[in-house]
């Protein structure tokens, strides 16, 4: 008997059909249907453990036979199966948010920790009110800080900012409001057509620009297309102001246009109702007319601004005791 048949013998795993022909010199019954009947496959060597495997472990469940290997399967390296125990790939993020963060998306960051601030540290001022001791400034410590200000958000897109020209011991102040494109681009407060205007309007009066007088404006910085500032903006400029008025001590000033007039009197009253009265800031009088951009669009206006600086003229003299 050949080896493998006695070992398939030896494992109770004799095959289960009959040769045809002889075994042991006696002839074999043959059925009619024998030359009809396909040789049976061979019987490799894993059909032939399986049997002996479900026996000592019964727990472990039959393979199909299709699931089987085929013997020239069996002569492969095996190859590395996936534990069922190791997580699957993430189906891709279809969320609009962003994907989590994973420990990949922090790897690039230094490895070396940082030092934590301390808790009582406070951050550097970028933003409130300017400190209180801007009342106590002289001019030219007064012009850096306005300079370097960073007080509001109107510091970011700023060219330049515009705190004030003339004569810093003038009787007579002129206040505008904000500075326009213009005077962004030179840091000088009415220049361009409107600045032309009010030069011809001080001429009027036997004025001049820098001779007994200043003009500064209501904010120094420029609002982003020449917007209206906001009142938290004006809030955190005035102190500025407040000290130029102190340093200046002017005699009369000039408030040239709706939003100074409004800034200055703390009221949200129209310009048609705040002339042709003699108001005060910071114990100074103070006239109303109209901003010299205003009269370039509307000159029939021209005469009502030139009674308010008659106005401010005779309130000027009043307050000087009578001296032109």
């Amino acid at each position: 008997m050949p080896l493998d048949e006695i070992v398939l013998e030896e494992l109770g795993l004799a095959p289960r059909w009959v040769r045809k022909g002889t075994r042991g010199g006696t002839q074999l019954e043959t059925s009619r249907d024998d030359e009809a009947v396909a040789p049976p496959p061979a019987v490799t060597h894993a059909a032939a453990v399986a049997p002996v495997m479900q026996a000592a472990r019964p727990d472990i469940a039959p393979q199909p036979a299709e699931a089987q290997p085929a013997a020239a399967e069996l002569s492969q390296p095996p190859q590395p199966v996936a534990s069922a125990a190791a997580p699957s790939k993430p189906a891709p993020y279809a969320s609009d948010e962003p994907p989590p963060l994973t420990d990949d998306d922090f790897a690039w960051f230094d490895s070396v920790a940082q030092p934590a601030l301390p808790h009582d540290a406070e951050p550097a001022q970028t933003s409130g009110a300017p400190r209180s001791d801007v009342a106590t400034l002289g001019w030219d410590a007064l012009a850096e800080r306005v300079a370097s200000c960073t007080n509001c958000r109107l510091c970011e897109k700023r060219t330049n900012t515009v705190f004030g020209v003339g004569d810093r011991e003038a009787d007579w102040m002129l206040i505008g409001e904000a500075p326009g494109e213009n005077e962004d681009r030179q840091g000088e407060p009415f220049v361009g057509q409107a600045g032309k205007l009010l030069d011809n309007m001080l001429r009027a009066l036997s004025l001049a620009r820098g001779e007994n007088v200043y003009i500064a404006n209501v904010i120094k910085c420029r609002p982003p297309g020449n917007r209206n500032p906001e009142p938290d903006e004006v809030a955190r400029c005035e102190p500025y102001l407040q000290r130029q008025v102190a340093l200046v001590k002017p005699k009369i000033i000039v408030a040239l246009g709706r939003f100074a007039a409004q800034s200055l009197l703390k009221t949200d009253g129209s310009i048609a109702s705040l002339r042709g009265r003699v108001h005060e800031y910071e114990g100074v009088p103070v006239i109303v007319t109209y901003h010299p951009a205003y009269l370039l669009r509307s000159l029939p206006d021209k005469g009502k601004a030139w009674a308010d600086l008659c106005l401010a003229r005779d309130t000027w003299r009043t307050a000087s005791g009578g001296e032109r």
